[in-house]
């Protein structure tokens, strides 16, 4: 391994692994992009980051992957047209949120191409991405944290290690998410129920802020709302998927998860309303259902 410049391969150029991908640049690290849209990974070139035109050129040598992709899946297409290509003992950090099942088959594709894989799931959306402010949540093994930990200060403001076991740290991320979208859905239900009692939705921010219900999720979230402003930072086709993932762990778990399943279905009357590549703070306009 080269010590003194690492090389990271980059899986995915998206509202996360863009931004990843130019903190790992700007700190000095060596940094290779593939994106299946190409144009997205060569819209990122600067020094240090060089676009590939294929998983295969951008896994080459690497001394690091990082993937940050939409589910699962595409985790496991883009590391099978790797295959072959990896430098054995290569750290393998993946940031996406896959859920339980898709964590136990990646730990077992990382064996079999002799990566030492770390769970890497992050908590955070394109801004703190952006700003190299995301947390990052870690499973994993002991050996090798102190050389993964560079990367995560290269992208993240605080790395918290969940188990030794790959796998924990991507439960815990589906708490979380369960969390932000329970606050994002009672926030839009809040603000259209007063508009439909002929109430300014603005008073409800009004008595909210600087209360003990206040947070800065509260503020950011109705600000996008009464201001019709669905700039992504975390779609609501993505929280569809997160949803879908979050329900089957409850059912593995035993758990009757009603608040989420309610939640899941008001983020799809938003996607079939159109509203899927929008902020989930689109909640808001999931329509009513029919008399």
């Amino acid at each position: 391994m080269n010590t003194t410049t690492p090389t990271i391969a980059v899986l995915g150029s998206g509202l996360i692994g863009a931004p990843v991908a130019r903190n790992l640049a700007n700190k000095g690290f060596k940094v290779k992009v593939w994106n299946r849209t190409a144009a997205k990974a060569q819209a990122l070139v600067q020094d240090n980051l060089q676009a590939c035109a294929s998983v295969a050129e951008a896994v080459r040598d690497a001394d690091y992957i990082v993937t940050v992709l939409k589910d699962g899946d595409s985790v496991a297409s883009a590391m099978a047209a790797g295959s072959g290509h990896f430098r054995p003992g290569a750290k393998w950090l993946q940031l996406s949120t896959v859920g339980i099942d898709a964590a136990a088959s990646l730990t077992q594709l990382a064996s079999q191409q002799q990566l030492v894989y770390f769970d890497t799931p992050v908590q955070g959306t394109r801004q703190p991405a952006e700003q190299g402010q995301l947390i990052i949540l870690a499973s994993g093994p002991q050996v090798g944290r102190e050389e993964v930990q560079t990367v995560f200060d290269a992208i993240g403001k605080r790395t918290l290690w969940v188990a030794d076991e790959a796998g924990h740290a991507s439960r815990l991320k589906l708490a979380l998410n369960n969390w932000a979208f329970t606050l994002t859905h009672g926030l839009a239900e809040s603000l259209a129920l007063a508009k439909g009692l002929g109430v300014d939705p603005a008073l409800v921010v009004d008595v909210v802020s600087n209360g003990p219900m206040d947070c800065a999720y509260f503020q950011l979230k109705s600000a996008a709302m009464l201001a019709g402003n669905y700039t992504p930072s975390f779609s609501v086709a993505n929280a569809v998927k997160d949803s879908r993932l979050i329900l089957d762990a409850a059912s593995q778990a035993g758990l009757y998860a009603e608040v989420a399943g309610a939640g899941l279905h008001r983020f799809e009357r938003a996607l079939a309303a159109g509203h899927g590549d929008k902020d989930m703070a689109a909640s808001f306009l999931a329509p009513d259902l029919p008399a």
